[in-house]
């Protein structure tokens, strides 16, 4: 008879893990206290990067079954989610999502899901990329300057040259307009840069 373990985890300490033990329990799963892995780290952290889940890992044998909720507990993206699954497969272990329907991921069915769910990340990601580079270039037609605005304007770098030129100290300068020391050297480098050109 298989093991079954689970694995639930939330992003932050103030949440818990209470609703997706008790969707494991309904779904008819009984998972012992020592199979089951709680963890508390952000979604945006892989899957093989998470101390609980390495942890899972290391525990499993062929023949066991992984229950989670949601695809989104297994990694921070289709893929990430993907690369799980074929790790855990490769390892002979079954995969059960509860969201999908309890489908098992590794089986032949469960491995075509997956395979639509990662094409309509990819087209997502795709669609995303390609609205975004089209805002980028219709501000830059609009005229849309990109980028933190400069610490100092013209008037004020030119006074900053001026001091240099007087001998006062970068310190001294950066304390006069409230500055860092790094803006200083920047106007400063700037300034250098544009005589050589």
């Amino acid at each position: 008879m298989p093991r079954v373990f689970a694995y639930c985890r939330v992003s932050t300490f103030d949440q818990t893990t209470e609703n997706q033990r008790l969707e494991i329990k309904v779904a008819g799963f009984t998972i012992e206290a020592r199979r089951l892995i709680e963890e508390n780290i952000s979604g945006s952290v892989a899957a093989k990067e998470r101390p609980g889940f390495i942890k899972l890992i290391d525990r499993m044998e062929v023949g066991d079954v992984l229950v989670v909720t949601k695809l989104d507990r297994l990694g921070r993206n289709a893929m990430d989610v993907r690369a799980t699954v074929e790790q855990l497969g490769g390892l002979g272990v079954r995969v059960h999502c509860l969201a999908l329907g309890g489908v098992d991921l590794t089986s032949p069915a469960g491995k075509m899901t997956m395979q639509v769910i990662v094409a309509v990340a990819e087209f997502e990601r795709d669609l995303l990329i390609e609205r975004t580079q089209s805002g980028i270039n219709r501000a830059r037609v609009a005229g849309k300057q990109f980028g933190r605005p400069p610490t100092l304007n013209a008037a004020q770098r030119a006074i900053v040259l001026e001091r240099l030129d007087a001998g006062v100290s970068i310190a001294a300068i950066a304390c006069e307009f409230k500055t860092t020391r790094q803006t200083i050297m920047r106007a400063r480098d700037a300034a250098l840069g544009t005589l050589y050109l």
